[in-house]
């Protein structure tokens, strides 16, 4: 029996849904070209941040004798270009390097909070030959004056101009933190966004309490965090939301398969590609082949949305119903020591 894995994220046609995510995995081609032998359909670059953009034109204004105290200004609160493995000018040139030795689709990422002059570099993302388009939307709101609804009309916004520059399938990678992520997504569909990527991670700092200093670590995702993904996948499938992929927690092919019954057309992979080398991709699709053959299906996508909140037979499991019946019964899932 032949299983069918693939599957079509941005109306690309990909083979299967594995798609290592932006990562330093693709900031070498030897890398990506590994992946590629191993069976990845695509993968998603780095993202190209907003700040280094607005560098270097900060940087292009010195040059040309621009006003010094407003680049003065921007060096106080901008990173140092130098802290980015690829400038703008590099990132353009790595697309043209991959596509020209790999035949993976090739998706790129813009990572960014406001709706500035940065966003036309999606124009030139597209130019150098990109098949796709990763807006990485990251933005912690602390001031206490941003409305739940402003806060996503800026993003819908963004989404707006970012299609105004560029005819490449857009994905919208969003965090959790929404007040409404359907009424969010339906906009973000109506603006032109075809996919949503789910979720971004916040990273959380951690401190020296004694020293009174902060610190940033970051972690590899586990399986943990899966949950809250399966979760929104499941509620947010159907007709009124872009297609989606899932991001973060995902280390097997039995995380696969449950992402594609909840609603994902995709997963992007980092933490267990990384753990496990690029020779991991093709024991996933191994994995995949054997509990599809295993379980009569022909196709992937026969189980695409099967555990939906619209089409599985236990709608109540996305839903407070079974939050508290979940809790009236949790002697059955713990038993404290009292």
């Amino acid at each position: 029996m032949s299983v069918d894995l693939s599957t079509t994220w941005l109306g690309l046609k990909l083979k299967n849904p594995i798609i290592p995510g932006a990562s330093p995995m693709s900031l070498f081609a030897d890398n990506v070209k590994k992946l590629e032998d191993a069976g990845a359909s695509a993968i998603v670059m780095p993202s190209l941040f907003e700040e280094q953009v607005v560098s270097e034109e900060m940087s292009m204004r010195d040059a040309l004798d621009f006003s010094s105290g407003a680049s003065a200004e921007a060096s106080d609160y901008l990173p140092d270009v130098g802290d980015y493995t690829l400038g703008p000018h590099e990132y353009l040139e790595h697309i043209r390097k991959l596509k020209d030795q790999t035949d993976l689709k090739i998706i790129a990422s813009l990572n960014g909070s406001t709706s500035g002059g940065w966003i036309e570099y999606a124009e030139m993302i597209e130019e150098a030959g990109a098949d796709g388009l990763e807006l990485n939307v990251y933005r912690v709101v602390i001031d206490h004056e941003d409305a739940a609804e402003s806060v996503e009309q800026e993003v819908v916004a963004m989404v707006r101009n970012v299609k105004i520059e560029t005819d490449l399938p857009l994905a919208v990678k969003l965090s959790p933190f929404y007040s409404s992520l359907p009424h969010l997504a339906k906009h973000l569909k109506e603006v032109g966004a075809e996919g949503l990527v789910l979720f971004n991670r916040f990273f959380e700092p951690d401190l020296d309490p004694v020293e009174l200093e902060m610190s940033r670590r970051l972690e590899p995702s586990v399986g943990n965090i899966l949950g809250l993904r399966l979760r929104w996948m499941g509620i947010l499938f159907g007709e009124h939301s872009p297609h989606l992929c899932v991001t973060g927690g995902v280390q097997n092919a039995r995380d696969i398969i449950k992402s594609v019954q909840v609603g994902a057309a995709s997963v992007q992979m980092v933490s267990a590609l990384m753990m496990h080398g690029a020779d991991y991709v093709s024991t996933l699709i191994h994995d995949l082949e054997q509990w599809l053959e295993a379980n009569e299906y022909a196709s992937l996508m026969e189980m695409h949305g099967a555990m939906s909140r619209t089409r599985c037979p236990d709608s109540e499991a996305y839903t407070r119903a079974n939050y508290v019946k979940l809790l009236q019964g949790w002697e059955e899932h713990w038993s404290p020591r009292l």
